[in-house]
């Protein structure tokens, strides 16, 4: 073949405007997951946070949309509306549209700022299938709007203001991100900091798909950040904290010790969380180790002092925050989770040494404190380190002889082997029987694993069965001993029993793994097996079912060829029309799950999406007396009403039903992806069949006649009634042939995978479950207790 060889100008493109933005988004906001996503977000807020360092700016609202667009508003000075000198159009259309343009490259402007890169907000605009924004100023309000990044109306005057600040209204593009439904929990999360970071603040955040307000105001800054992340353990000590400027520097810190034994460092820069964090990280932890050893050498401590301290003990039960605020930091990408300047270290170390020498010297009761725990910590060091060798020596004296109670496989490979960690003896008879001895390992443990959240490394060691794991898995003894060429099982499977002891025995497992063996999991070597649920036979038929969703995928399957509908038309619906019908049910069922959050019941669901006209979000148009007579009909009551705001008019309706329920709607609710989604596929059943009434046979006999609010559960039901289901418990209820056949074959078992989405979450939901803390244990039942799936009593 012969190649082209021709390398020209025109070889070349050239993408104007945020073309490159499309392009390639995952090079501005580091990917389009749901990482990506919320990072636009955090975007247009961090331009308000910036308007408040500079002290123009004291609440921030942010509004979650039931269509899943997001509200950013401020009260800050608002953006410029001017016209440009250079590029001759409103400033602000020039903020929204032009890569590297904004105050942040003015330090007149903005001394500090988070955004530094300039690209954040015309990112966003180029990402978002829409964007509005509303600016108020010099007495005026002006809005535009952008669709795609591009301007779709001039920049005009709308009306008067009374008050300043910027309002933005997007909607990520579905085009670009993988999904566009934000997670409320994840924005709290991130809001939460920043007012800890910028105690001047108040962050409101209004979740309509939660019908929730929060807002967040910390005035005690970081210090309170410290006692709230610090609330459920037992503290030793008081809150160290601190704040200097050098070279135009803030470094501001707090910390403080508990009797955990991990360590729990946040650090920022300009309010960026850097979860790798950088410079500024190294300094904190040099000067954190320099005073302490100084302290020690020079205290009456000194001469009990047999161990030397090294800095993984100073850092045991630590919790801390560094904040930066720096006029020009060098991240390491646009997403900025590790901060480069050299100078940083040094001026960070300054800061911190200072402080902590003179609250040491200013109270020796505190220092004495953390000096007996460091030291504790020092000792339990060297302990788990001789138990470590200890292991390593049995290991040689037995050459390296593998657990008795191991199973194991014939292959010597480790990318084909695969180890089952079961629970007991009865489901390792089990396992072992079933297995295929070639490639699959059977540990079977007895009992509960100790917890490791609440024990050091040296009891770990010394537990029997966590022991056996260490030495089948052959990678080493955790923490920072740990080399993966060692690993035997590329597949380390979890398999328990579906109860309360079984999800008890996996959890020990999981906080194991994460804690001592985290590698393991980063590098996708842990698994879960995901035995059956339910067993279905009747009359030499059986199947087994793994959840609710495939259990009720059967049940429709079934009930499609046992029963029929008919509508308005003569023909019966059956067979692979039934079951499409009802899959499409099934959809408005879960639709109508999910709106529960906003107090809607299913009916009222269902009777909104089953109208025959497609209601609007400002429900301007709508032909009240015609809904309010079709809504008296199934017992609803409606009233509308229109609530106008200086930023903009919201409709209502309020629904009362006979039977005294209460509900006030927003008009924005007929826009969700639910409610769109629903309307849909009930207009199609009505188009094709003519009504969502029918009559319900069964072979030739009609045994009902109800509408399609009522047929799913009715058939769910009554094909229910015609099979025999076996909820297992555990994993000795099947035998062995059972056991291989459902959850350890390759061809028909299904594996979930483990691996960490957010790592300072699954750190707390860790330490709130394992920890000591039986209170903080108590409130997440508490709170979670209404969204049992499976409850085993």
């Amino acid at each position: 073949m012969e190649k082209d060889t021709k390398y020209t100008a025109s070889n070349i493109t050239v993408l104007e405007g945020l073309s490159a933005v499309r392009k390639r988004p995952s090079m501005y906001i580091g990917s389009t997951n749901l990482q990506g996503l919320h990072h636009l977000v955090y975007e247009v807020v961090d331009n308000s946070i910036d308007e408040s360092m500079a002290g123009y700016c004291s609440k921030i609202t942010v509004q979650l949309h039931l269509d899943n667009s997001i509200t950013v508003s401020d009260n800050g000075r608002g953006i410029p509306v001017d016209i440009h000198p250079k590029e001759k159009r409103p400033a602000v259309e020039v903020v929204m549209t032009v890569l590297h343009a904004g105050g942040k490259f003015d330090k007149d402007t903005y001394k500090v700022s988070g955004g530094l890169h300039g690209v954040g907000v015309s990112v966003v605009n180029a990402l978002s299938s829409n964007l509005e924004v509303i600016i108020k100023r010099d007495g005026k309000r002006y809005f535009q709007r952008y669709e795609r990044g591009i301007p779709v109306t001039e920049l005009k005057e709308i009306g008067e203001s009374k008050s300043t600040g910027t309002i933005i209204r997007f909607h990520p593009d579905e085009e670009i991100f993988e999904s566009v439904e934000f997670n409320p929990n994840t924005l709290k999360k991130r809001f939460d900091e920043l007012a800890y970071l910028n105690s001047s603040i108040e962050i409101e955040f209004i979740d309509d798909l939660n019908n929730a307000v929060h807002t967040f105001k910390h005035e005690g800054g970081i210090v309170s950040f410290i006692k709230d992340l610090n609330a459920s353990e037992q503290t030793i000590g008081q809150i160290i904290s601190g704040s200097s400027e050098a070279n135009s520097i803030i470094t501001d810190f707090a910390l403080q010790y508990n009797t955990t034994y991990k360590e729990n460092v946040l650090t920022f820069v300009n309010n960026i969380c850097t979860h790798e964090g950088g410079s500024h990280l190294v300094g904190f932890r040099t000067a954190l180790t320099r005073a302490i050893n100084t302290y020690a050498q020079n205290s009456d401590m000194a001469k009990k002092i047999k161990v030397k301290i090294s800095g993984d003990d100073v850092r045991e039960g630590l919790t801390a925050v560094i904040s930066l605020k720096h006029p020009n930091p060098q991240f390491e990408g646009q997403t900025k989770t590790k901060l480069g300047n050299s100078e940083v270290s040094g001026i960070v170390t300054a800061s911190v040494y200072e402080t902590l020498t003179r609250f040491f010297e200013e109270n020796p009761k505190d220092a004495r404190a953390i000096i007996e725990k460091i030291v504790d910590t020092a000792r339990a060091r060297e302990a788990a380190r001789k138990a470590k060798e200890l292991v390593r020596r049995k290991g040689a004296l037995f050459d390296f002889s593998l657990p008795g109670k191991l199973a194991d496989c014939q292959a010597k490979k480790p990318e084909e082997s695969e180890l089952f960690i079961v629970e007991g003896d009865s489901a390792g008879g089990s396992a072992k029987q079933g297995r295929n001895p070639k490639y699959q390992a059977i540990l079977p443990l007895r009992g509960k694993i100790l917890n490791v959240e609440k024990t050091r490394m040296d009891k770990i060691l010394s537990n029997k069965e966590i022991q056996a794991l260490i030495t089948a898995m052959g990678v080493g003894t955790g923490d920072e001993d740990v080399d993966l060429n060692r690993l035997r099982y590329h597949k380390v499977i979890i398999m328990t029993d579906a109860d309360v002891d079984g999800s008890h025995i996996r959890t020990l497992l999981l906080t194991f793994f994460f804690r001592k063996f985290r590698s393991l999991i980063d590098n996708g070597f842990v698994y879960i097996g995901q035995p059956p649920l339910y067993r279905i036979h009747k009359a030499g038929f059986e199947k087994y079912i793994h959840d609710a969703d495939e259990m009720d995928n059967f049940l429709l399957d079934k009930t499609s060829a046992q029963f029929s509908l008919q509508g308005e038309q003569e023909d019966r619906i059956e067979n692979s029309r039934l079951l499409t019908l009802l899959k499409n049910v099934k959809s408005i069922h879960s639709a109508a799950s999910e709106s529960r959050n906003l107090g809607l019941t299913t009916e009222l669901f269902f009777r909104l999406v089953a109208y025959r006209i497609r209601l609007d979000e400002d429900l301007r148009d709508i032909n009240l007396p015609a809904f309010q007579e079709y809504m008296k009909l199934h017992g609803f009551f409606v009233d509308l009403t229109h609530e106008t705001s200086e930023i903009e008019t919201v409709a209502f309706m309020r629904f009362t039903h006979e039977n005294g329920y209460f509900l006030k709607l927003k008009g924005e609710f007929f826009k969700s992806k639910n409610y769109v989604k629903s309307f849909d596929l009930m207009s199609k059943v009505i188009e094709e069949y003519g009504t969502s009434f029918f009559k319900v046979f069964k072979g030739a006999e009609q045994v009902a006649e109800m509408d399609l609010f009522e047929i799913y559960g009715y058939l769910l039901g009554e094909t229910q009634k015609m099979f025999n289901i076996q909820r297992y418990k555990g994993l000795g209820e099947m035998n062995p042939e059972q056991l291989w056949a459902t959850t350890m074959n390759p061809e028909a078992r299904t594996l979930l995978q483990v691996g960490v989405e957010d790592a300072g979450e699954a750190d707390q939901i860790f330490s709130r479950l394992m920890g000591d803390n039986v209170e903080q244990r108590r409130l997440f039942i508490e709170k979670n207790a209404l969204f049992v799936d499976q409850l085993d009593i």
